[in-house]
């Protein structure tokens, strides 16, 4: 069992809901505050939709992408919110029917190792030509939103927003370089330095100004 960090919980704001999220530790250094849009409920995965779309609308996308599994609720409710039907989901695991999909490399900081997103080659029609707005639920290396970016360039597509829940930390722009200009979040969280059993906040993953 993980020793329980002091302190326990970190509170952040999502455009105006407030949430206590578990600290828990990557290495035995490093701490995150653990987002999982799966388990908030369905009254905050409306906020979230509404409050993406209010944000993503200025850029006038056609159709929403995101990756399996955590950006699955933030892609239905952001399309839900923008009056949209159709997303499009890549996938992290091999599937029967992606044999032949499109393949970009990505490594998260909640994930061991690196992974691979898939396209199914059948939503290739879905993205040529259309204006797409890429969203996740948490930005911390920046490495799958990147690969979800390149993915939609592969089909043709056109980035021209992309959406997040919460920005972690600051790796992500230097990763994701001028796609980082596209970017809105709903919120930020920091990154904790771990000595012994208690956590302290990295002054230097605090917030910077990111479109809201």
């Amino acid at each position: 069992m993980e020793p329980r960090l002091t302190p326990s919980q970190y509170g952040c704001d999502l455009a105006g809901w407030p949430l206590d999220l578990p600290i828990v530790p990557v290495n035995p250094t490093l701490a995150i505050a653990l987002f999982m849009t799966i388990d908030g409920g369905v009254l905050l995965g409306e906020h979230i939709g509404r409050e993406m779309a209010k944000r993503l609308a200025p850029s006038k996308p056609d159709i929403i992408v995101s990756a399996a599994t955590l950006g699955i609720p933030v892609a239905i409710e952001a399309s839900r919110g923008l009056g949209l039907d159709r997303y499009v989901i890549a996938q992290k695991s091999p599937k029967v029917h992606l044999g032949d999909a499109l393949v970009e490399p990505v490594v998260s900081i909640t994930s061991k190792g690196q992974q691979n997103l898939l396209l199914d080659r059948n939503a290739i029609p879905l993205l040529a030509g259309k204006r797409v707005a890429v969203v996740d639920d948490v930005v911390a290396t920046g490495s799958s939103l990147k690969a979800l970016c390149n993915l939609v360039r592969k089909a043709s597509g056109e980035v021209v927003s992309i959406g997040v829940v919460l920005t972690e930390a600051h790796d992500w722009r230097a990763v994701l370089g001028e796609d980082a200009d596209l970017l809105v979040s709903l919120g930020h969280i920091p990154q904790f330095e771990i000595r012994g059993d208690e956590v302290s906040v990295i002054p230097e993953t605090l917030a910077h100004p990111v479109p809201a």
